[in-house]
């Protein structure tokens, strides 16, 4: 339980960003948690660290969810329902979900990150959520010093929002998430609906697709567009696909015929992140050792030797050049530390 001492934690972030935690601890049995002090201590919450900015040192404790474990724990006539361990890998588990017989996250293979994460940003992909299936969750609230539990209607979500985020408890080490319980219907339906899954099919000649089908789809095209972080550090989609109100989108769509829109179900239009970026001209463009990616505007990029300061330049760069193209302000996904 003695946690390691000024450990440098360039990589335990997938943008491979520099910094050093006053105390690091690896916890890989939620009854780690029963020793941790109330509020005595700044501390950290980190999962896959595939969403998070690292702007420098941290003065506190970084504790590293890397509690294993997935299983059927129960089942009914209109779903499964399974529970993995925080520390598991979510593109592996969503994989072993499918071999098992038990589709629904397909959409969501590919996606960087642990299960324990998951929640918080409620992570989500080609038309899904992490939230859609998600049926509850069991943390470590540090302040009642008890274990909670978290059913789907309390967490809040939203796009890319949930309690967790809102509360900032991922910052301030308010609450630990040991373990998540998924809710998956029998009663399966494709979801195919974005074009990029469709054309990846049809390119296959598949009319009928199975969820190993989209899965496989899904990876092909992300795969296609997305960097490797082992050998281009980078946090995924960096910025939030923007939603404004039917007016702003139609003004646009009216100068900007080819810009990829979104209706929602609350009247308003999400706009796609990328499209606006590569148009400021930004795809493929660096700013010292940090860019936008070649093949993915949306995606921010370590060229080698890129820290925290670094990241927020070209951030805020991309952002002042589709503010004043598109009047659109762009907000980061990432978590900055």
């Amino acid at each position: 339980m003695r946690p390691e001492l000024n450990v440098e934690l360039r990589p335990y972030n997938t943008l491979a960003l520099p910094g050093r935690a006053t105390a690091y601890l690896k916890i890989t049995d939620p009854a780690q948690l029963t020793a941790t002090e109330r509020r005595r201590e700044k501390r950290f919450i980190l999962g896959g660290g595939s969403n998070l900015v690292l702007t420098g040192d941290f003065a506190g404790t970084v504790l590293h969810m890397a509690i294993p474990g997935k299983r059927l724990v129960g089942e009914d006539a209109e779903a499964w329902y399974i529970e993995a361990g925080a520390g598991e890998n979510w593109h592996d588990f969503v994989q072993w979900t499918l071999q098992h017989g038990w589709p629904g996250l397909e959409n969501l293979s590919l996606i960087p990150g642990t299960v324990g994460a998951a929640p918080i940003q409620n992570i989500g992909a080609y038309g899904l959520e992490v939230g859609d299936f998600l049926h509850q969750l069991t943390a470590w609230d540090f302040e009642k010093q008890a274990f909670i539990t978290v059913d789907r209607k309390n967490c809040q979500f939203s796009y890319r929002n949930s309690l967790f985020k809102q509360q900032g408890w991922h910052l301030n080490g308010g609450i630990a998430i040991v373990s998540v319980t998924f809710r998956l219907p029998k009663a399966w339906q494709a979801n195919c609906r974005y074009a990029d899954i469709a054309n990846a099919l049809a390119a296959r000649q598949i009319t009928a697709p199975s969820p190993q089908d989209i899965a496989d789809a899904v990876i092909s095209v992300r795969q296609a567009k997305l960097p490797d972080p082992s050998i281009t550090p980078n946090a995924g989609s960096f910025f939030h696909n923007p939603v404004v109100d039917r007016k702003t989108a139609a003004a646009l769509h009216a100068a900007h015929p080819q810009l990829p829109s979104y209706p929602q179900a609350d009247g308003r239009v999400k706009l796609a992140a990328g499209w606006l970026i590569e148009q400021a001209g930004w795809k493929g463009k660096n700013l010292g050792p940090v860019g936008m990616y070649e093949k993915q505007a949306l995606v921010l990029v370590n060229q080698g030797g890129a820290n925290g300061d670094d990241v927020k330049r070209t951030m805020a760069a991309v952002q002042a050049s589709v503010r004043e193209k598109f009047a659109v302000d762009l907000t980061p996904e990432p978590i900055f530390l």
